[in-house]
């Protein structure tokens, strides 16, 4: 025989019963204020700061990174873990950044291609690089370094352009990638030069390097950090630096404006940004941090001998270095039709 279910009806009348719950509930509201009060409350940084890098492993950004990441924990006084998310020249890692969520735990140690020439070049790109993100400050700069075949008839940047434009389309240069930041310097030397190169595109700057140390191309730019090895080493020659000063690390070698391209000095960077709408006190919070590491000795010389020019600022400078490159770099990239799907 089925037994009868009886609904669970709770004793007394209603009126009592939700009295009874009243306190309970004000009790509830009055601790879950104070438990969101105190989290609002609660010191910057107070748990590890992850740090994005958008590219792989042992390459120049990570390692430059992870440097910084040591140093900037210390005065912090929270861990501030390397996440390499790499993929489509930094873009990815810029994507996840600009969703992450506005509290200071997710952080971008961001190089100037990424927010200065990916976004030009490459259609799927979802992110804008002056509204979609909080930018912290400018970190360091670095110097490229124009490298030729040591058998190549041409002494100077002059002469190489010379031998260029009396032969059309017979000098090759390699570069890491169609739109990489070296592809694109090899064009503003020829557009500035009013001459025709030839672009050979590799998968990264080691095989493009292999090739002008065999002569199959004539020259490519590098980063000065990662080349001095093989210009010590008397496999390539350097013919000019990009920044407005010779390098620290190469003094005997001319400038690119020395070398009678009065209007070509650029240097790549690397930047901390965030999130878009970071609060203000984080921001300050990162600001005198990077300025506290700047101002470290150790961390210079470590930097300084990775082939680095320090030069740590606040958001608007950095601001202003984006939106001025991606004026520049969008002018060539329009002469060159240069375009990744």
């Amino acid at each position: 025989m089925a037994t009868k279910q009886t609904r669970w009806r709770p004793a007394g009348t209603l009126a009592t019963v939700l009295g009874a719950l009243v306190p309970v509930t004000a009790v509830a509201v009055a601790s879950l204020a104070l438990s969101e009060g105190a989290a609002a409350a609660e010191p910057y940084p107070s748990r590890p700061i992850k740090l994005i890098v958008g590219y792989t492993p042992g390459g120049p950004v990570d390692t430059a990174a992870r440097i910084y990441a040591d140093y900037l924990g210390r005065v912090l006084k929270q861990p501030v873990v390397v996440d390499n998310r790499a993929g489509a020249s930094g873009a990815i890692a810029a994507e996840i950044t600009a969703k992450a969520p506005p509290d200071g735990y997710t952080l971008y140690f961001v190089a100037s291609p990424t927010m200065t020439m990916t976004p030009l070049i490459q259609k799927a790109v979802n992110f804008n690089p002056t509204r979609d993100f909080s930018h912290i400050g400018l970190i360091t700069d670095y110097t490229n370094v124009l490298l030729i075949n040591k058998d190549f008839p041409a002494r100077n940047v002059g002469e190489l352009v010379e031998y260029a434009r009396k032969h059309p389309q017979g000098v090759a240069f390699g570069s890491a990638g169609v739109g990489a930041s070296n592809h694109l310097s090899a064009e503003l030397l020829a557009q500035m030069s009013g001459v025709k190169m030839l672009h050979v595109p590799y998968k990264g700057n080691s095989p493009a390097m292999t090739d002008v140390i065999s002569g199959k191309i004539a020259f490519m730019f590098d980063i000065t950090g990662t080349a001095i090895g093989h210009i010590q080493g008397g496999k390539v020659r350097p013919l000019a630096v990009t920044s407005k000063e010779r390098n620290a690390a190469l003094p005997n070698v001319p400038t690119m404006v020395e070398s009678g391209l009065k209007d070509y000095a650029v240097t790549g960077w690397y930047a901390l940004i965030g999130p878009p709408k970071l609060p203000a006190e984080v921001v300050d919070t990162l600001v005198k941090a990077q300025q506290t590491v700047g101002d470290d000795a150790a961390f210079r010389q470590r930097m300084t001998q990775g082939g680095y020019d320090l030069n740590i600022t606040g958001p608007k400078p950095l601001a202003e270095r984006i939106e001025r490159e991606l004026r520049l770099w969008s002018g060539v990239v329009k002469t060159a039709k240069i375009e990744v799907e």
